[in-house]
């Protein structure tokens, strides 16, 4: 059966940028996922190793997917610049920001820059994966699944090791722009 707007006045078909206008409606937990990988360009060592390279990003599709066993899942647009280091990953660390990290949402969603050295404000972890501080909490995750979905990739993550940073309010994507659900955050 086809769609037809009969019974649904309200309803459009769907495009590009009506979609996107309906979602920005959406208010969306801000949360930064960080990983490291080998470099596919440097030649390897004569032990196996290479060149190790960071990539993060600000997502806002994070979400848990089951508690037995423990799952997460978020997405990357495969055209993103930190898509090909991902896409190469084992591990990753997911940091749910707090209204306070505005700063390192805005930075790990810049393009063409070092997102690490804009944002001092990390560790590396265990598998070298950078841990940003500050965070609301953290989750160190092995990858267990990528899966081809339109022009992203949806991971689905096994956390090994969780981290309850600062408790706080959380930093909440809304309409464009970062806000939170409680005291609202600074421009």
């Amino acid at each position: 059966m086809e769609w037809s707007p009969q019974g649904g006045a309200d309803l459009l078909p769907v495009d590009r940028d009506l979609f996107r206008a309906l979602l920005r409606r959406q208010a969306a937990t801000v949360t930064v996922v960080t990983t490291v990988a080998p470099d596919a360009a440097a030649p390897a060592r004569p032990d196996g190793s290479g060149e190790l390279v960071r990539a993060g990003f600000t997502a806002t599709s994070f979400t848990s997917v089951s508690l037995d066993p423990p799952l997460v899942s978020f997405c990357l647009g495969t055209a993103s610049s930190s898509w090909p280091v991902f896409a190469r990953a084992e591990h990753v660390a997911v940091h749910l920001l707090g209204a306070h990290q505005r700063e390192a949402a805005r930075v790990f969603a810049t393009g063409g820059i070092d997102r690490f050295a804009a944002y001092p404000h990390w560790t590396p972890g265990p598998f070298d994966v950078p841990l940003l501080t500050g965070a609301l909490a953290r989750l160190l995750c092995r990858v267990a699944h990528r899966v081809p979905v339109g022009d992203h990739t949806l991971f689905v993550a096994e956390p090994l090791a969780l981290g309850g940073g600062e408790d706080g309010d959380p930093l909440v994507h809304h309409r464009g722009g970062y806000t939170t659900t409680g005291t609202p955050a600074r421009p």
